[in-house]
């Protein structure tokens, strides 16, 4: 019983491969994405937003403050509501 070699197997040449062509890239263009304005804007937006909430609270203690002497009926006088006024005349007005 005689076994014959399925193809030709010589090991100086390889052997090629049924259904693989090396082709150059022939495409000249290449792949490219737009990105909308809107999308830029809103990517923008939520950006913005992660910011401001990871950014700690540096002046909690400053409005907690403010908020207990407003509450005090004893800091509410003529003298502080004239002093706030006339800052904020000031600011508004230069």
């Amino acid at each position: 019983m005689t076994i014959d070699r399925i193809g030709s197997i010589d090991p100086i040449q390889p052997e090629k491969k049924p259904g693989r062509v090396n082709h150059a890239n022939t495409n000249p263009r290449a792949d490219s994405i737009s990105i909308s304005q809107e999308a830029q804007e809103r990517a923008e937006q939520l950006r913005i937003q992660e910011l401001a909430a990871s950014a700690p609270d540096a002046r909690a203690e400053r409005v907690a403050e403010l908020r207990a002497k407003i509450n005090d009926p004893a800091y509410l006088n003529d003298r502080v509501i004239n002093a706030t006024a006339d800052r904020l005349i000031t600011a508004l007005f230069g």
